[in-house]
């Protein structure tokens, strides 16, 4: 049974190759290079195919950790790698990192809360949390989830990649429980129609529909309390 649950994981992370699109990766590099110090030792949690660990390096943070259930890439030196199931604890002891940036990793995994704990575990006082999630509070997805009987990330097309569809108020219970200060909550500011994805309502709106309504992806920060 755990072999075969292992299986999936690995199979449902393969699909999507832990990658983000490019308006997630602009929103988390300008974050980290406000809030985060280059020189901190930084752990990327569900790195997938390592695609924001180069943009990090890229940027100047030079010690990075990237933990996911996938190898290494054979063309990615310099990095720290842990492949695991980050449903499972991190071979790291307490209080290893000064930062984690976690990009649309939460939603995969089957236990956010035990998450959290982990996170608050393998961060120092002081340590800063980024995280980015699918808004379940915009138009689109609530329009899904009252038509379609489920968020709009979370339907059979994303299953089983999409697992654990979180709120903010559910982020904030998971900071709190997890060691962490009240969350800060920003959004992409780009979000798709309902019905017709391959078109944003700041497209239609010339920019002015704007923040948790309007957005796919809801991101947030949080420190670790001292």
């Amino acid at each position: 049974m755990q072999a075969d649950l292992q299986a999936r994981r690995l199979d449902a992370a393969k699909r999507t190759k832990g990658t983000s699109s490019s308006t997630i990766y602009r929103l988390v590099l300008d974050t980290a290079a406000r809030m985060i110090d280059k020189g901190c030792h930084l752990l990327e949690f569900g790195a997938g195919t390592g695609s924001l660990v180069r943009m990090l390096r890229a940027a100047g943070f030079a010690h990075i950790t990237a933990a996911d259930i996938l190898p290494r890439p054979n063309d990615l030196d310099g990095v720290s790698w842990i492949q695991r199931d980050l449903n499972e604890p991190l071979p790291a002891p307490d209080g290893a990192y000064d930062a984690v940036v976690s990009t649309e990793v939460i939603e995969h995994l089957e236990n956010p809360r035990a998450v959290f704990r982990e996170l608050g575990r393998v961060l120092r006082p002081g340590g800063h949390l980024l995280l980015t999630t699918p808004n379940q509070e915009s138009v689109r997805s609530l329009l899904s989830l009252v038509v379609r009987g489920h968020y709009v990330d979370f339907l059979d097309s994303s299953y089983p990649a999409h697992i654990s569809a979180v709120l903010r108020m559910d982020l904030s219970r998971m900071c709190a429980e997890g060691g962490f200060e009240p969350p800060r909550f920003f959004y992409t500011d780009v979000g798709s129609l309902p019905a017709a994805p391959h078109m944003t309502w700041q497209q239609v709106s010339a920019g002015l529909l704007r923040g948790r309504r309007f957005s796919d992806t809801l991101a947030m920060t949080s420190r670790k309390r001292r």
